[in-house]
């Protein structure tokens, strides 16, 4: 999947028909037509309101998928004078790499698609979180293809 452009239209139409849900309880639940909601599914950007019914609906989390872009593609935070300021709102690590962007990542370096160094300046990840990713996942995908230890 490509977390750089996403078309969310499209993804919540992908979601709809893996689980087989009806137009009409899509209407039902949005209180609007078929031609509306089928107008959705082309679109790139959706309000929030419309996205978190959208996230309920189809028991899945479209904002994470927004989440993970900002984790690869946002430029890391500059050290200023503000960032120790309190704040109502709550402060997010940026360095949480889920599973899922871990593979990825991973899965770019073994294919060669990327080198470790394209890597770590296209999606400003430190040069040893990268590798200790390397090491540990390397270890772990040898000892689930070889259970025995031989």
């Amino acid at each position: 999947m490509n977390l750089k452009e996403i078309k969310i239209g499209n993804l919540i139409k992908i979601k709809v028909e893996e689980n087989n849900i009806a137009i009409g309880r899509i209407c039902n639940f949005f209180d609007l037509n078929a031609n509306t909601i089928n107008e959705m599914y082309n679109e790139k950007s959706i309000e929030t309101e419309l996205l978190l019914k959208w996230c309920k609906l189809l028991e899945y989390d479209f904002f994470r998928l927004h989440s993970q872009h900002l984790i690869l593609y946002s430029p890391p935070k500059a050290i200023n004078s503000n960032a120790n300021q309190n704040s109502v709102l709550p402060r997010f690590r940026k360095n949480l790499y889920t599973k899922e962007i871990i593979d990825f990542i991973l899965e770019l370096i073994e294919s060669e698609t990327k080198s470790v160094k394209q890597v770590i300046e296209e999606y400003k990840i430190p040069k040893t979180t990268v590798y200790k990713w390397m090491n540990k996942y390397k270890n772990n995908l040898y000892e689930n293809d070889n259970p025995a230890g031989l």
